[in-house]
């Protein structure tokens, strides 16, 4: 990853959903000036990423916000409605947003993107998860596998905070 801790978070267009339509907006207005999780799969429905990833911040979401950190963000490249879907099926209620970077504006800006070809995903992110405040990065913790899910997972994120 070519984003390091102290970097200021790069601009780049990423797409929420906002009334049910799509809106695009640079991922710096929607994270904030704020003390925030942003934790970065390689995309919706997959495997980890379903089955612990994202799991792990929703079951976590209350004990990480009461520790002092102000939202939790979830990216994944895929597009608007997959990430809004894959986060209602997943009951992650008001703590966590979910952003999508379908072209990987912000994923390759960061130097984060994997190539998945060969498994029918395409390019997809790696597997990590950032504490950041006011756009400022305090910690980057990037599995080394995205199949892996220790450093990135919400459990671990909580004890760095």
């Amino acid at each position: 990853m070519k984003l390091k801790v102290n970097n200021q978070i790069p601009d780049a267009k990423i797409f929420n959903l906002v009334d049910g339509e799509p809106k695009e907006q640079n991922i710096s207005e929607v994270l904030g000036l704020k003390k925030i999780i942003l934790f970065g799969l390689p995309g919706a429905f997959t495997a980890t990423c379903s089955k612990f990833h994202l799991p792990g911040y929703v079951k976590n979401a209350q004990q990480i916000l009461d520790k002092g950190i102000d939202k939790i963000f979830c990216l994944a490249v895929n597009d608007p409605y997959v990430m809004n879907a894959w986060g209602e099926a997943n009951n992650i209620g008001n703590n966590i947003t979910m952003l999508a970077d379908p072209y990987l504006s912000f994923t390759q800006l960061i130097g984060a993107e994997v190539d998945r070809n060969s498994k029918g995903m395409g390019m997809r992110s790696s597997r990590y998860a950032m504490i950041i405040e006011n756009l400022n990065v305090q910690n980057i913790q990037e599995e080394e596998e995205t199949k892996n899910c220790g450093i990135s997972s919400a459990n671990h994120i909580y004890s760095l905070i």
